[in-house]
């Protein structure tokens, strides 16, 4: 008999640790939840196939000449229209219509100038701000990121500031795991849709008062696209690194991607519409 409940113990604290471990996860508890984007998942591989020789090529053409920077166009007007000052003068038109002539170019290529410099330093439209990360992040006009249909590995408009989006998503992933080991659900509303909202807050009630904590030790994030699909924006980053969900416990990786929204009107933050295991 002794024997008997000696081995019942033992088996409900097996269960009871098992629980404790499985309830032990970071935001989105692992799984994928919310919104999940087909556009950003990873490709079945393809057999390589055996390359076929190429055929010989009678000359091999010269290599193309590199295209000229747009600021050449006007030195070359500008020199083109030197050459004319000369010219009218040298045929009697007078000093002074040259010299007015010259001034016209001079003048022109100095709006030109100003006008290229201008358009180099103009901010670009990052986009940046999170919903509930307070004024400090810069806001944006209502921009256009694309369409939808795929053109490439990697769909990231011209201009778009990938390294300020990403270093703000990097600190916004550290930031949700400590309120999700935390369970400060209030701030955690803040920065995902009502969905996911629901599916976290789920899980936290499923986990209970059992303290977790979830310790980065390596966070590396890329960003995947940034199209414009109806009536919102969407963002896909790929975090991966590795993490211990157990005090104690061995480093494990991780591999997922975090589909952020956006409404198009309107000056709402991004917010996090779900999360997409790829392992």
């Amino acid at each position: 008999m002794k024997k008997m409940l000696l081995a019942v113990c033992t088996v409900v604290m097996a269960l009871g640790l098992c629980v404790g471990n499985a309830e032990a996860a970071r935001l989105g508890g692992g799984k994928s939840v919310g919104m999940q984007r087909q556009s950003v998942a990873p490709k079945p591989a393809t057999p390589p196939q055996q390359a076929t020789p190429a055929a010989p090529v009678q000359g091999t053409p010269a290599q193309a000449a590199a295209p000229k920077r747009n600021w050449m166009g006007p030195i070359a007007g500008l020199a083109a229209g030197l050459g004319i000052a000369a010219l009218l003068s040298h045929f009697g038109m007078g000093e002074g219509m040259a010299n007015i002539l010259m001034i016209a170019l001079l003048a022109m290529a100095a709006v030109f100038a100003v006008k290229w410099l201008l358009r180099r330093k103009a901010p670009s439209d990052g986009a940046l701000q999170y919903a509930g990360a307070g004024s400090a992040q810069p806001r944006s006009a209502p921009v256009s990121y694309g369409s939808a249909a795929p053109s490439g590995p990697v769909r990231i408009p011209e201009g778009f500031d990938s390294d300020a989006f990403l270093r703000i998503a990097k600190l916004n992933f550290v930031r949700l795991q400590a309120s999700n080991d935390a369970k400060s659900i209030d701030d955690i509303r803040q920065f995902v849709s009502p969905e996911l909202y629901a599916e976290i807050k789920m899980q936290m009630d499923e986990r209970g008062d059992v303290p977790q904590q979830t310790d980065i030790v390596t966070l590396n994030a890329e960003l995947l696209e940034v199209v414009t699909e109806a009536n919102r924006h969407i963002a896909s980053v790929h975090f991966s690194g590795t993490l211990r969900e157990v005090v104690g416990a061995t480093a494990t990786p991780f591999d997922e991607i975090w589909n952020l929204a956006k409404p198009v009107s309107g000056d709402q933050g991004w917010v996090i519409a779900g999360i997409q295991q790829l392992s």
